[in-house]
């Protein structure tokens, strides 16, 4: 088959490599039939990972169908289609009964396109198949649905809830990329009183406020003065950190509020100030974290009812074997206006369902 291979920072290649096959009874081998780019994967390119060795298949989100499966399998079987989320849980360790499957120690958490072979790839074998992947409608187009594998879920649980958003809040979102946008769609599910932007690009500003930002603000244009004018100088209840650069994360503690929440996102290949001096004395949170996805099946439904906005967040879509001209476009995506890159993606036909007579 045809994967998008590691060899170094800077150095990838869509190049042949051996197919992937069933190695443990809890396995499911899944054909891709769309996968996009994170940007933990340009991250990954830039050498900021390092446990990503050379020669290691990028890629932990897709969509596909099961075309093989180990003996302890029940879930899903060949024929189905399936989400591939990007976090694999053993279900068995102490953090998978938590529901804190990022942090699986049983051979699960994030693993794809990490420790092992990923999604970016004409196929991918997915470890804990039972609980890594989800079976989908057949109306949810698989452009959408591969958003719900990383985006939706780390920018609800990583963002939203670990800040503990709440109805009546002001929230700073910073960063309008896509893992920004998903966190501005999936805030106003807890109605907050107002939900302020921050970014450098103009393009993706513009994309925040069709999202249902309230106010947004060029990082070069005094935003921690506007986050002060709107909220009579206490700042923020909760801020969100979708950058992952160093000089974000320290934005986003100088606008929050006492008593206020700092939820980063963000993946930081660089040490960052934390001002503890300032900090000390606001009783502020501060939270990190991977996502778990337990939230998946709950966004799965709600996509699929038509409550979040997918097909908003895709800008470019490609064949498969176009993946290294995605990654040149997603990288470049203050000159190209990209938010998220799909490839592949064969469309689903809605099914129709016959109206009985009165």
């Amino acid at each position: 088959m045809k994967a998008l291979v590691f060899h170094g920072p800077g150095q990838t290649s869509w190049q042949e490599v051996p197919d992937p096959s069933v190695k443990d009874a809890a396995d499911a081998v899944v054909r891709v039939d769309a996968v996009t780019i994170c940007g933990t994967d340009l991250h990954i390119v830039k050498g900021d990972v390092p446990e990503v060795a050379p020669g290691r298949i990028l890629g932990h989100e897709a969509v596909g169908t099961v075309v093989e499966t180990g003996g302890d399998v029940r879930s899903v079987r060949p024929g189905d289609r399936v989400l591939v989320s990007c976090i694999s849980a053993c279900g068995r360790c102490r953090f998978c009964r938590e529901a804190r499957y990022g942090q699986c120690r049983g051979g699960g958490g994030w693993v794809l396109g990490h420790l092992i072979d990923g999604t970016q790839a004409e196929y991918v074998r997915v470890p804990f198949a039972d609980l890594s992947v989800h079976p989908l409608p057949h109306a949810l187009a698989s452009h959408e649905a591969v958003l719900l594998a990383d985006i939706f879920p780390t920018s609800y649980e990583v963002g939203v809830l670990n800040g503990g958003v709440r109805p009546g809040d002001t929230v700073v979102v910073v960063g309008a990329g896509p893992i920004g946008l998903a966190a501005i769609a999936t805030a106003q599910l807890y109605s907050p009183y107002r939900i302020i932007v921050i970014d450098l690009a103009t393009a993706r500003l513009a994309a925040a406020r069709e999202f249902g930002a309230d106010a947004t603000v060029g990082a070069k244009e005094e935003p921690e003065k506007l986050v002060e004018d709107l909220t009579d100088g206490l700042g923020a209840d909760v801020v969100i950190e979708a950058v992952g650069l160093p000089e974000a994360f320290e934005l986003c503690t100088r606008m929050v509020r006492p008593g206020g929440r700092v939820a980063n996102i963000g993946v930081h290949g660089k040490p960052a100030v934390l001002h503890l001096e300032d900090l000390w004395i606001k009783d502020v949170t501060l939270t990190t974290g991977l996502v778990d996805t337990h939230s998946t099946p709950m966004l799965l439904r709600m996509m699929a009812a038509g409550r979040l906005p997918g097909a908003a967040l895709v800008t470019h879509r490609f064949e498969l074997d176009r993946m290294e001209e995605a990654y040149d476009v997603f990288a470049r995506a203050g000159d190209t206006g990209a938010l998220k890159v799909v490839l592949g993606g064969p469309q689903h036909d809605t099914l129709a369902v016959p109206s009985e007579e009165w």
